[in-house]
């Protein structure tokens, strides 16, 4: 049997709302600030741009890749820095913007690596949470939708570098 698309776990339309109230509320709680947006490649590329079209605080942004998965379902628990930023977070408010959060290790060593720069602040938004998963704790301060332990793809999320291009979040599984 091989992996494939096997249904539908959250909507376009429900993921452009989500996104709108969690813009607005990004922009209320850095009001009169500027805002490092920093989106975690490749996974979070569709979510930090319609994040960022909702956001009403001035942004800089900048890109950082990582990787724990490869080509697997699972974690590897082995982050590595694929690209790291082009800026400076000295001094800087600084918002992770990520697809989603599993085990907690990437977010975490990610949020460590910056606050080491001297970030003024470092805050964490994903879209998706899987806290069933959780290897080690992690403050996800905008959370957009607590979701079952499945493995998920779409609006830029993938598997093996498939259905980043899906409008909405689908689950993977074994179809004939």
């Amino acid at each position: 049997m091989a992996k494939g698309l096997v249904g539908q776990l959250l909507t376009t339309e429900q993921i452009q709302a989500k996104v709108r109230e969690l813009g607005d509320q990004i922009s209320r709680d850095y009001a009169g600030e500027e805002l490092l947006v920093v989106g975690i490649l490749k996974g979070a590329f569709v979510f930090c741009a319609d994040l960022l079209r909702t956001v009403t605080v001035p942004c800089k942004v900048d890109f950082m890749a990582v990787s724990s998965y490869g080509q697997s379902t699972e974690s590897s628990g082995v982050i590595k820095i694929i690209k790291d930023l082009d800026s400076s977070v000295e001094g800087r408010h600084v918002l992770l913007v990520e697809d989603i959060v599993d085990s907690g290790l990437t977010l975490r060593y990610l949020r460590e690596h910056l606050q080491h720069q001297n970030a003024k602040s470092v805050k964490v938004c994903v879209l998706l949470d899987k806290p069933s998963r959780r290897k080690t704790e992690v403050a996800v301060d905008y959370r957009g939708f607590g979701i079952p332990d499945e493995f998920i793809v779409g609006y830029g999320i993938d598997y093996a570098e498939n259905y980043r291009h899906l409008p909405y979040i689908g689950m993977i599984g074994e179809v004939d």
